[in-house]
């Protein structure tokens, strides 16, 4: 096992401070997201994801809603980042994905941020939301870390990211929790507004596997390490949610710790549309679950709390 929380050897032998100029060159003609919007970060130019130099800070501090293994007994440190680089039509945080509730934050601030969420003894840090913000994170970071940071790190995505910035996170980043949203890429264009989403979401998860692994749980039965994934059920099998299971079991790996979550409600502008405007069905929901089990997915919720 690596050195823990992992981002230490890399303060250590100089190489965070060498991923923190790479990532800052990669925001002058913005390349952090898959999106490759071209907007030049460095100068204040707002990206599509709403954001430019600075990131937009909403909300932090202990998160209990989160799964079991991250939250344990003091809560999950959750930082949640406004913008986004998706335009999901049902999104349940649209205030601060879309309409961009929150305030700008530089480095010494953001990094007084994960100081006080380690204060507030949580178990993790986990950051939501960060795709378009890696460079204001890695910069933080930095800071932090020479002030006594040392907190896991929870990287909490959509899965639409790009390679470039998965390796400047490689050694970075203890835990990735990729929300799996789509198995067709029309399907993520009609209801997200991003091209591309299921190849750009495989090639991120497997690279996200390749640095990380499998979830490895501590004496405790918090996450140590590995990847966790995420997965919504949506009404009328919108998600195309069996090929998502199919993709985890053939291509990632059958001990997979993957959350098939039931909490879909139409919000924001899901009423436009017909097919998603109502909850989905306990049938839908567990006609997934099963299909997970029958393909020998075997961790996770609902799978086995007691893993």
């Amino acid at each position: 096992m690596p050195p823990y929380p992992s981002y230490l050897k890399l303060y250590e032998t100089g190489e965070l401070r060498e991923r923190v100029e790479r990532a800052r060159e990669m925001s002058r003609r913005c390349v952090l997201c898959p999106r490759a919007c071209l907007a030049n970060r460095l100068e204040g130019e707002v990206g599509e994801c709403g954001v430019g130099r600075f990131a937009l800070l909403s909300s932090y501090g202990p998160h209990f809603g989160e799964e079991d293994v991250l939250r344990g007994w003091r809560g999950s440190g959750t930082v949640f980042f406004a913008g986004c680089n998706m335009r999901c039509v049902y999104c349940q945080n649209y205030e601060i994905s879309q309409l961009r509730f929150g305030r700008e934050v530089g480095p010494e601030g953001l990094a007084q941020v994960f100081l006080e969420v380690q204060a507030m003894g949580c178990h993790n840090l986990n950051l939501v939301t960060p795709s378009h913000v890696v460079w204001q994170i890695l910069e933080a970071l930095l800071i932090a870390v020479e002030r006594g940071f040392r907190l896991p790190i929870v990287y909490n995505t959509s899965s639409y990211d790009s390679l470039q910035s998965l390796r400047l996170l490689d050694g970075v980043v203890d835990i990735y929790m990729p929300d799996l949203k789509y198995s067709d890429s029309r399907t993520a264009l009609k209801y997200s507004g991003v091209k591309g989403y299921w190849e750009v979401a495989r090639k991120a998860v497997k690279e996200m596997y390749r640095q990380v692994g499998d979830l490895v749980l501590d004496e405790n039965g918090l996450a140590k390490r590995g990847v966790l994934i995420r997965h919504l059920v949506l009404p009328n099998d919108v998600a195309g949610s069996k090929r998502v299971m199919e993709f985890i079991a053939k291509e990632l790996s059958k001990d997979a710790w993957v959350n098939v979550m039931a909490q879909y409600y139409p919000t924001y502008r899901a009423w436009e549309y017909p097919e998603i405007a109502r909850r989905i069905t306990l049938k839908e929901y567990y006609e997934v679950v099963e299909y997970a089990r029958s393909l020998g997915i075997h961790r996770g919720i609902p799978f086995d709390h007691r893993q």
